[in-house]
């Protein structure tokens, strides 16, 4: 009877050692949000994997939160760039009660999807959406790691006009918050620094054929023409411009600053034909983490960097790092340690203002030679 009461109570130590060591475990589930299918899912995609990293190397390393070891968990979900898609996915999230979402990629998913994240009181930190109005609204809970269009849009206004000595520029935009948003920016900046704004023309994000409107703006003679819009569309649009005989530049936000377009514009690039800003940019003090980030990204996936991997990376882990700080992965109460964080990234020092935005935000200032891209100059 001895011998079965000590199995026995052997038997229950282990239960509640297991239960225990259960207990201890918890889980935190973290969402990624991004357009993994459609024309851009090359972009997506690669936010996806800067997130997924972020996790992997967490739980290899190992997380207390609280004074219990957890496993984070990542949620990854499609948007499409879909703006209804992306309110769909969003309230999936928030049923899903998940603790933080780093996403989406795009302004016009993120502006209407982070109403019902802020709703719900749930930390929204975007790796780059850039059109002002997501971080305007007044919640509490949306913070933006890289510089917004008011910045890019101006910032390549200015330098189309000062530096390139434009004077005469068309504008197209696809109709999206983010295109819109920074075909916007561009010519306020064009014509405050002196330029003229021939024409105004619009398109879609899915559009292929620009012949009429590239015909339109051929007529007005302009040196440039600025294209509010994602490289999918870009790429063919340069090569039409070509066929079409428009012998102007283009120019574009960071939608048009991938490798992706270099691949699409094709035979059209020729040397300094083409300039583009991307939201987000590297001092030389950064430069070794920041390559070293791409190193590890090339070996774990099996491809570079697109565009917005290592500003997705760091916004998972400067979202744990606020959870550590407050010992908590509840979003209310992680949420003011999230606002007041103070994080070294390998994208650089980041530090939110009184709206969600990044103080002192960098962009980068590309252009087009022997077929790739190569830096300018990075701007504050």
């Amino acid at each position: 009877m001895k011998t079965h009461n000590t199995i026995l109570s052997a038997i229950a130590l282990a239960c509640m050692t297991a239960t225990g060591a259960m207990a201890q475990n918890a889980v935190v589930a973290i969402a990624h949000v991004g357009p993994t299918s459609g024309p851009i899912a090359h972009l997506g995609k690669d936010n996806e994997n800067g997130a997924r990293l972020a996790v992997e190397e967490l739980n290899a390393a190992g997380v207390t939160i609280g004074g219990k070891k957890v496993t984070l968990k990542l949620l990854v979900e499609d948007d499409a760039a879909d703006p209804k898609q992306g309110t769909a996915v969003a309230q999936k999230l928030v049923d899903a009660k998940v603790a933080g979402v780093v996403g989406h990629m795009n302004s016009g998913t993120s502006i209407p999807a982070s109403r019902i994240y802020s709703n719900a009181d749930i930390p929204q930190v975007a790796p780059s959406v850039t059109n002002p109005k997501y971080t305007r609204q007044g919640f509490k809970t949306t913070f933006r790691v890289v510089a917004d269009d008011a910045q890019l849009g101006g910032t390549m206004g200015r330098y189309a006009i000062s530096t390139l000595k434009l004077k005469n520029v068309a504008v197209i935009d696809d109709r999206t918050a983010y295109g819109q948003g920074v075909a916007d920016e561009f010519t306020k900046a064009v014509t405050a620094a002196g330029g003229t704004v021939v024409a105004k023309e619009f398109t879609t994000d899915k559009a292929t054929d620009f012949s009429a409107i590239l015909t339109s703006i051929k007529s007005k003679k302009p040196d440039l023409v600025f294209f509010g819009g994602m490289d999918s569309v870009a790429g063919p649009m340069l090569r039409q411009m070509k066929s079409l005989g428009l012998h102007a530049k283009l120019m574009g936000g960071d939608g048009i600053c991938s490798e992706e377009f270099v691949k699409l514009a094709g035979n059209a690039l020729s040397d300094n034909l083409v300039y583009c800003a991307q939201a987000g940019g590297v001092d030389a003090k950064d430069k070794p983490a920041y390559d070293a980030f791409k190193a590890k990204y090339k070996k774990r996936f099996g491809n570079d960097v697109q565009m917005y991997s290592p500003y997705t990376y760091d916004s998972v882990k400067l979202m744990v790092a606020a959870m550590v700080k407050a010992d908590s992965s509840d979003p209310v109460k992680y949420l003011p340690a999230l606002a007041a964080t103070s994080y070294q990234g390998v994208t650089g020092l980041i530090t939110f203002d009184s709206k969600g935005d990044i103080k002192n935000g960098a962009l980068t200032l590309r252009t087009v030679k022997g077929g790739k891209l190569e830096d300018l100059a990075v701007i504050r």
